[in-house]
């Protein structure tokens, strides 16, 4: 499985555009203030599920067979990739009346019915994202005490039932596909000095990454995680992937045990550094979210201005980019956060 190039990513452009707009890249002069440098946000959570995943089913979905449409897709999610992939199959459906594909908005302009999409999530999962993909039409199964364990049982059933898996990382169309934002990002800001990033699946890093080789600019890429779920910050820093028997986080969308084959492969060899962020420090990223760009943000969303704050000696007075990947906590979660 090879990693999509910068043309795939340009490639992926027209198919996401299709039913999205780029996303806003702006300045909050607060968050100069705090972090002593040119901040840019890359405001992904002002996508219509709420995420930067939404790219990658999109640029996926539109490239099924009729045979797979038919069939339908299943995965495993915490929830942000779950609404990409229960969205991007609502608006691509297959034909109601030929066997090929059809792609249509939410008004529903042609006559067609929806992809099949099976999600598979956590136990005590986000309830709100929940809500969110079974309003999409997915089917939405609990099951398991965190996201691995749910990915594995998906890979279980998906031969049995003849659904298409698709994977959450080791996939080349969504990574082509969620990398259009850092398109975006240096259309606009071509001599960006850092771009802090949150890494789960690191479907999104990866993004970064080829966009940033691909273009020759000169952007060190920063990736973060927590402390809490660092199998991918200790893979990548020593001489071999590890494993964590459990995670422990608040930020669903960062709460994996392991990595994954093809984006491990495209940030051991192209990402500049990596950090990990103590549960306050996320804490504090969301709430900073909310004093400094008047933006929700969820702990995986808010991450990269977390990330900032500690890297304040580093990047003073120069030009960066915080991606605010999601803006989906929960009214619960956030009482938390904020009472802290």
């Amino acid at each position: 499985m090879n990693p999509p190039t910068l043309q795939d990513l340009e490639a992926a452009r027209a198919r996401v555009y299709a039913h999205l707009r780029p996303t806003p890249l702006l300045r909050h002069p607060l968050l100069d203030e705090w972090l002593g440098c040119t901040a840019w946000v890359k405001h992904e959570n002002h996508n219509p599920t709420g995420s930067f995943k939404i790219r990658g089913g999109l640029n996926l979905v539109a490239q099924l067979t009729a045979d797979e449409r038919r069939r339908g897709v299943v995965s495993a999610s915490t929830g942000n990739h779950g609404q990409s992939m229960a969205f991007a199959c609502h608006v691509q459906g297959r034909s109601a009346h030929a066997d090929r594909p059809a792609s249509t908005g939410l008004s529903g302009r042609l006559a067609t019915r929806p992809v099949p999409c099976h999600i598979f999530v956590p136990l005590h999962n986000n309830p709100d994202k929940n809500a969110a993909m079974r309003a999409l039409g997915a089917t939405v199964v609990e099951y398991g005490r965190d996201f691995d364990e749910a990915r594995e049982q998906v890979e279980a059933l998906a031969p049995q039932k003849g659904w298409r898996y698709v994977h959450s990382a080791n996939e080349p169309h969504l990574i082509a596909g969620v990398g259009t934002y850092a398109l975006e990002i240096f259309d606009e800001l071509p001599d960006a000095d850092y771009v802090f990033v949150p890494v789960g699946g690191g479907s999104g890093a990866a993004g970064c990454c080829i966009a940033r080789t691909g273009r020759r600019a000169h952007a060190k890429v920063i990736g973060v995680q927590a402390a809490g779920a660092d199998a991918f910050a200790r893979s990548w820093r020593g001489p071999a992937r590890v494993d964590r028997d459990r995670v422990a986080t608040f930020a669903e969308g960062m709460a994996t045990r392991t990595t994954y084959d093809l984006t491990f492969s495209v940030l051991k060899a192209q990402l500049d550094d990596v950090m990990t962020l103590e549960e306050e420090e996320l804490r504090e990223g969301v709430r900073s979210a909310l004093r400094l760009t008047h933006n929700l943000a969820e702990g995986a969303g808010a991450a990269a201005l977390a990330a900032a704050r500690q890297w304040a000696p580093q990047v003073a007075g120069r030009t960066i980019v915080c991606v605010m990947t999601g803006g989906n906590i929960d009214a619960g979660t956030l009482r938390r956060v904020l009472a802290g």
